[in-house]
Formats: C-alpha cells, sequence, structure tokens
C-alpha cells in the first residue's frame, strides 16, 4: 500500500481534502497498523494449516512455516 492508494481509500470513505492535510499522518500511521494486522492474520493462517494434524508430510509443513515468515518478513524494517 502506498502514499496514493491511502489517499484514494481516505476519499472513498469522505476525507475531505483539509481533512487529509490536517490528519495526514495520523492516516499513513493507520494504514500501517491495518497492514500489520493483515499481515499477521495471514501468517497465522498459514501455520494453522501448517499445524493440522493428518497425512500433510514434512514438506507441506515446512512450506506452510516458510510461507508465514515470508509474510511478516514483509512488514520489517
Amino acid at each position: 500500500m502506498n502514499r496514493e492508494d491511502i489517499i484514494r481509500m481516505a476519499r472513498e470513505v469522505g476525507f475531505s481534502e483539509y481533512h487529509l492535510r490536517v490528519l495526514d499522518q495520523g492516516i499513513y500511521r493507520l494504514a500501517d497498523l491495518v497492514a500489520a494486522e493483515e499481515r499477521e492474520a495471514c501468517a497465522k493462517v498459514c501455520e494453522d494449516m501448517g499445524n493440522i494434524d493428518g497425512n500433510m508430510n514434512k514438506t507441506w509443513r515446512n512450506g506452510c512455516f516458510d510461507a508465514a515468515f515470508a509474510i511478516r518478513e514483509r512488514g520489517a524494517p
């Protein structure tokens, strides 16, 4: 998500140009928090898939955990 995406979404929900200027930094912080929560939710789904008992092999399990790791790394500074 980049600056233009955030501004477009803020306009879609009714933010005026005045509010975009006044709340500029808060909007970006909120977008960062939402993105972090979404990454963590996706990583958790991958981990949960890797933890399902049954006939899953080691390659599948490792792939699930690797995907979770990669998703979390996207948010690393």
